[in-house]
């Protein structure tokens, strides 16, 4: 079993003490990535829930770099400490309530100040006290900051530091001197006891604003603190609590610069002798940091800018071109290196003091947000199912290409060339990414909005992968090819460079390269497609389209009909149909006779067709958001929504809102089912397995075969064999976020469907489409449902000879 694409960003890293290493909060685990080749080497593998916080035990001295311990925190309400060179886990307290964040004020201030160690090592916790009751007028104080005792493993007795409506993050300073928290408009800061103890004394401060604050920083020698507000603002406090902690810190007086207003604090009252703004995000701030010597401050937000600033005179020079909004700025021991987590789940190690960008770290890129008028496109997840990859669109016009086995990104396409900057409205779409079968191949299609009603544009562009450096570069640009009407589907053939694409407009192409539908090599990159034929049916939107296993056979949806062709030929051979619900999905399933839809709407319908008896095998009243077929079996996968109104989903589903239902395709009654999390928008495939070093325990010692590709919602996925030990066991597969995978067929399918129609495997099934004789073609040609009209070739020598007969009767 395989799981991946698990969010780097959620929490901070943190460096190893000899830089080498990176430590990386994902999901229930920690990943250790090499710093050199941005590759994870190690994990940390015990927590039962997201693990929030990972605290490296810095070294005093420098022969103690080697020291590999560290603190981790989770929301599982535990506090573990490790060894994370073996790894081996050493010690865990039980705080008993999810911890959001963690800091260890004593272990900075231990390096710092050498001959001053505390017997003791104390943590300040930001908690959720689930225990508060949620209270109707929306009051409740679920957010607690308190201490614990790391050295004897306990909480310090009934200390509770602050109280908040919702838990906050906490920020300490290098020195381990001060720490605090922002909520709204306040600044929450404490200092640490130079002699602490279970009861020894936090004094606090709070500073004020007039805006939302996102974040803090503290200043690593003086007493500074440097706060980012929602509207891009940057304020800077000299001299906190020079009242309240007077202790003799040192302050540098100086002049301002242009780029700065200065005033004493925000509000009269506020325990700072001045507070200067700088202005130069024009969104909210979400990273501030500064630099190990105090000369410089480190911010950046949603522009995707990292902005340095000179602290004495306000000068200013930037890393542009980030590509997503940042999130966290995380500096190591050695001096020319740092971290910067971004939004799309990458972090990049930059060479200090040039930020140049050394290396990245890449995991799966989050779900794209569409506007509102494009809500209703599918997932747009594509699988190269023989090479373990998988395709998804991003938020930067873009293709990302990563593999499922390795678990990172492999390269990135840039569908559309746009000078994009996060926080930019949306002007383009990339509704459409599909992969051919062996991945030689790539399709894509994109829209971009009309503004004010006018110039929106839809593009198809082909993509050929390079033999060299293995990189997709554009072959073809079809601009408007379906007219002004929205690309609907694209499908490749099996086995030669064929294409089809279908539109709402109604009709479908059908695209060749290099002018020859023989041509059996792949095309190369330069290689251009053609339009080869256009099909339509009674002018209804064609909605979905699927080629055989073989590529026979062409099946495309005409809304409510399925109809086949002959694609070569462009020859209708067949309808069959119809369903209640337009079409959105159709797969063969596999090397069977069967083909599977799925329609969505108001009466949304999984159906399975004979092509031998062109009529429906059988159907269930399902919302299907993905349908996979194994390429060399008849089983075929389905990921279904439950209904909203099944009671299993507040009691034995425990949330799940989806369920994977594997069928053999010529029985109505699955062979295994799984409920999961979060299935809007996720996407199911068969990878094959063969071809990688997978423990053969894992596949139950089966060489060759096929597992069974789940990708959620939120792009976390999991591969394992449906038909395995663990599936045969009715074992439930476990990872947060992705949610329980777990055996539902003992929850009965009535009780989680509805009332579901009761089926006859031996029952003859009436056919939907009527049959005409053989024997005097003519005499039938034309009766019943005009669904059953034979292909335009056929019905025309069939009305001649009608006519020659006809003739020869006369004369008699």
């Amino acid at each position: 079993m395989i799981r991946g694409g698990r969010s780097y960003v959620l929490s901070p890293p943190a460096f190893s003490n000899d830089a080498k290493r990176l430590l990386v909060c994902t999901a229930n685990s920690v990943t250790i990535f090499s710093t050199a080749t941005g590759l994870p080497v190690l994990s940390l593998d015990g927590h039962t829930a997201l693990v929030t916080a990972v605290i490296v035990v810095p070294a005093s001295t420098p022969a103690s770099k080697i020291l590999c311990y560290c603190w981790t925190a989770s929301l599982d309400g535990t506090i573990r400490y490790w060894d994370f060179s073996v790894p081996e886990l050493i010690k865990i307290i039980n705080v008993n309530l999810p911890i959001i964040s963690m800091v260890i004020p004593s272990l900075l201030s231990q390096t710092a100040e050498t001959n001053d160690k505390s017997p003791k090592t104390f943590a300040y916790l930001s908690v959720e006290n689930t225990k508060e009751p949620e209270k109707e007028s929306g009051k409740a104080l679920r957010g607690q900051i308190k201490k614990c005792n790391l050295t004897n493993s306990r909480m310090a007795g009934g200390m509770t530091l602050s109280e908040t409506k919702q838990p906050e993050i906490i920020t300490v300073s290098s020195s381990g001197k001060y720490f605090g928290i922002q909520f709204k408009r306040k600044l929450r800061i404490w200092k640490v006891p130079t002699a602490e103890s279970e009861r020894a004394v936090v004094k606090k401060i709070t500073l004020h604003h007039t805006k939302n604050m996102n974040v803090l920083a503290f200043h690593p020698t003086q007493r500074i603190v440097a706060a980012g507000d929602v509207t891009g603002r940057i304020l800077i406090w000299r001299g906190f609590g020079d009242r309240t902690f007077a202790d003799g810190d040192g302050l540098v007086s100086r002049k301002l610069t242009n780029n700065e207003e200065e005033r004493p604090g925000v509000r009269g009252d506020d325990d700072a002798d001045s507070c200067t703004t700088w202005h130069w995000h024009s969104a909210e701030v979400n990273v501030l940091f500064f630099s190990s010597d105090g000369a410089y401050l480190y911010s950046g937000g949603k522009e995707g800018v990292l902005v340095v600033w000179q602290l004495d005179t306000g000068r200013k020079k930037f890393l542009p071109r980030i590509g997503s909004p940042l999130l966290w700025f995380t500096d190591s021991p050695d001096p020319s290196l740092s971290s910067i987590s971004c939004a799309d789940n990458q972090i990049h190690l930059l060479k200090m003091p040039s930020m140049e960008i050394l290396k990245s770290i890449s995991g799966i890129k989050l779900p794209c947000s569409f506007p509102e008028m494009c809500n209703g496109l599918q997932s747009g997840i594509a699988f190269d199912c023989n090479a373990g990859l998988v395709a998804l669109r991003t938020e930067n016009y873009c293709i990302q290409l990563y593999s499922l086995f390795d678990d990172r990104g492999i390269s990135e396409v840039v569908v559309c060339e746009r000078n994009h900057q996060p926080g930019d409205e949306v002007t383009v779409v990339v509704t459409l990414a599909v992969l051919s079968l062996d991945g030689s191949m790539m399709s894509t299609a994109e829209v971009k909005l009309p503004e004010e009603g006018l110039g929106g544009l839809v593009c198809l562009k082909f993509w050929a992968l390079g033999s060299q450096n293995k990189e997709f570069s554009l072959s073809t640009i079809v601009y408007e090819p379906h007219r002004d009407a929205g690309i609907s589907a694209i499908a490749f053939h099996p086995t030669r460079p064929m294409a089809v694409s279908s539109s709402y407009g109604g009709d479908f192409k059908v695209w060749v390269c290099n002018n020859g539908i023989q041509e059996m090599d792949k095309p190369l990159p330069n290689s251009g497609w053609t339009c080869h034929a256009v099909g339509s049916y009674k002018k209804k939107p064609m909605t979905a389209a699927t080629f055989s296993s073989d590529g026979s056979v062409l099946a495309v949806a005409a809304e409510t009909v399925i109809t086949l062709w002959d694609a070569d030929k462009n020859i209708l051979v067949a309808v069959i149909g119809e369903t209640l619900m337009p079409v959105v999905n159709l797969a063969f399933a596999g090397k069977s006779e069967y083909l599977v839809s799925a329609s969505w709407g108001s009466k949304p319908q999984l159906s399975i067709w004979s092509m031998s008896k062109l009529s429906v095998s059988w159907s269930y009243m399902l919302h299907v958001e993905a349908i996979a077929s194994a390429a060399d079996m008849s089983f075929f996968a389905a990921l279904a929504l439950l209904p909203e109104s099944s009671k299993w989903n507040e009691t034995s589903l425990k949330g799940r809102d989806g369920v994977i239902l594997l069928f053999n395709a010529s029985d109505p009654v699955p062979i295994f089912t799984w409920s999961v999390q979060k299935a809007k928008g996720g996407a199911l495939a068969f990878i094959q397995a063969n071809q990688f070093a997978i423990d053969e325990n894992e596949l139950d010692g089966k060489p060759h075969q096929s597992l069974l590709a789940y990708i959620n919602g939120d792009h976390e996925y999991l591969l394992f064999d449906p038909q395995g030990k663990e599936a045969k066991e009715h074992s439930t597969i476990r990872q947060e976020g992705l949610g329980d995978l777990e055996e539902a067929g003992k929850f009965g399918y009535a009780s989680i469907y509805g009332e579901l129609p009761q089926f006859d495997p031996k029952r003859k099934q009436a056919s939907w489409v009527p049959s005409a004789s053989l024997e005097r073609p003519w005499e039938t040609v034309f009766s019943g449902s005009s669904h059953n009209l034979p292909p335009l070739t056929k019905l025309c020598s069939v009305f001649l000879e009608s006519l020659l007969e006809k003739r020869t009767v006369n004369v008699d």
